[in-house]
């Protein structure tokens, strides 16, 4: 399985990210219907959880005078507003101690299993310490 260069990791070392494909490529994008203040858009991160379908949304706007000043303002928005999604994707993951695994066709979204933690060890002369100190 593939796991996404952007993939963030906890500090167990486990990753909030396990997809076949960058976290971006399960985005859906549309246009909504122009207002005077611009034109509006919405980014839709579609994933299961449980059975049930969910999703996240990201909104984002371009002005009229964004618009007008140069062809590339829509370009660079988009671009600046997944990748603030996609770090939003990231905090809510890390957040909600939760994780996307699998990806086809629906990320599924599962608790993050916790860290194991080790049977601490201890040396002879500390096992026959602490039974002294317990008096046995």
């Amino acid at each position: 399985m593939l796991i996404s260069q952007r993939t963030p990791v906890t500090d167990s070392g486990m990753s909030q990210i396990e997809l076949p494909r960058a976290v971006e490529a399960y985005f859906a994008f549309a246009e909504l219907p122009a207002t005077l203040q611009g034109r509006r858009f919405t980014i839709t991160f579609t994933y299961m959880e449980g059975g049930r379908l969910d999703r996240l949304q990201w909104w984002w706007q371009l002005s009229t005078a964004q618009e007008r000043s140069d062809g590339l303002a829509a370009h660079t928005q988009r671009q600046e507003a997944v990748e603030r999604f996609r770090k939003h994707i990231e905090s809510w993951l890390m957040n909600s101690q939760r994780r996307l695994t699998g990806g086809d066709p629906f990320p599924q979204l599962e608790p993050a299993v916790a860290p194991r933690v080790a049977e601490p060890t201890y040396s002879e002369t500390e096992l026959a310490y602490a039974r002294m100190t317990a008096g046995r």
